[in-house]
């Protein structure tokens, strides 16, 4: 018995984006099978199990095939195995370097290492992110890692450039490069309520004001490196705390603007000299490494602690902040403004991030 056949020859690739998805989350083939199935596509496609079995095997070795080009990106606009269109390139890089937040927040600010790695199988229990999109995921962080490092030129940049990502996601990046470079402690229980986000935002802040790259825009590492000459000056800070008077008159001056403007004025003033100490000297031991490890916990236990325990609204720490750092410049003998400016315009900046009331 004759058979008629209709057949379609075409050289552009055809991708499914839902099964790219499911195949980037971890998903066996059989696994997707049943998923595509739950979603309806039999009935849409009017086709047999068979089928899409075989149509999910075939995308899968695609897939599989195209990974090895999406290590370099680049590679995939001049490469000829494959013709994709430029637009769907660019999802498939995208997607391809997109993370888990959930993910991402358990290796932030660790090295990234065979160490980490091992310890991959807990993550993608507690997470429950497949073991194999948590290998994924941790491999770009390290790929991209190790291409940026040894690039001159603004970090951002250069990730966008090599990876050919959005500028969201190669800001991401470059926060996650950020902190594994400088080992920020993130783990800490009492750092737990800090989302990806708000450490990605941090990283920002730091990158562009406290860097290398800050004051010259072509050295190496010039976005990973904090500035030693500026960690050094900030020791300078510490005259606004063991200078008695100073710390009276910063005091006085920082009162008299928030008297009457907020219900927590008497424990701002109560607590005043603690709150200044706590800031200050966070500044003064930054030359330490452990001590710059050690930044955000510091933050939170000298300075967002006390103030949650005293109720203090996120209102009521941006009003104080404000004040806290403007008194400073009329302050007589004070002669670090510049330095000051530089440091408290970062720490203001997280702390009002990381100051969920």
């Amino acid at each position: 018995m004759a058979m008629e056949l209709d057949v379609f020859v075409g050289n552009t690739t055809i991708m499914d984006e839902e099964v790219y998805q499911l195949w980037l989350d971890g998903y066996t083939v059989n696994d997707a099978v049943k998923v595509r199935m739950e979603g309806g596509v039999l009935e849409e496609c009017e086709a047999s199990a068979d089928v899409l079995l075989s149509d999910t095997m075939d995308q899968y070795r695609t897939f599989q095939m195209c990974e090895r080009l999406l290590h370099s990106p680049a590679k995939l606009a001049n490469q000829l195995l494959f013709q994709i269109p430029p637009h769907r390139q660019a999802v498939l890089i995208e997607r391809y370097y997109t993370f888990d937040d959930a993910f991402v927040r358990e290796v932030l600010g660790k090295k990234l290492s065979k160490g980490t790695k091992k310890d991959l199988d807990d993550i993608s229990a507690k997470t429950a992110v497949t073991l194999k999109s948590c290998r994924r995921q941790f491999d770009n962080f390290k790929r991209v890692f190790k291409v940026v490092e040894e690039l001159k030129g603004p970090l951002v940049e250069n990730i966008r450039q090599h990876f050919l990502l959005s500028d969201k996601l190669a800001r991401d990046y470059a926060a996650i490069v950020f902190f594994a470079n400088n080992r920020f402690e993130t783990g800490k229980r009492k750092l737990q309520y800090i989302t990806f986000q708000d450490f990605a935002f941090c990283a920002g802040q730091l990158i562009n004001n406290w860097t290398v790259g800050a004051v010259d825009n072509m050295v190496e590492d010039m976005d990973v490196d904090l500035d030693k000459e500026f960690l050094q000056e900030l020791k300078e800070l510490k005259v606004l705390i063991t200078d008695k008077d100073l710390l009276d008159q910063h005091k006085s001056l920082v009162c008299t603007a928030l008297r009457g403007k907020t219900k927590a004025f008497n424990e701002m003033e109560a607590n005043f000299k603690n709150l200044s100490r706590g800031l200050v000297n966070i500044a003064a031991k930054l030359t330490n490494t452990k001590d710059v490890r050690d930044f955000f916990i510091d933050l939170v236990e000298k300075f967002i602690e006390p103030c949650r325990s005293d109720r203090w609204t996120a209102a009521d720490m941006r009003l104080y902040l404000t004040h806290y750092t403007n008194s400073a410049h009329i302050l007589d003998t004070f002669k670090h403004q510049v330095v000051w400016d530089r440091y408290m315009g970062v720490v203001k900046s997280c702390i009002f991030k990381m100051y969920h009331d």
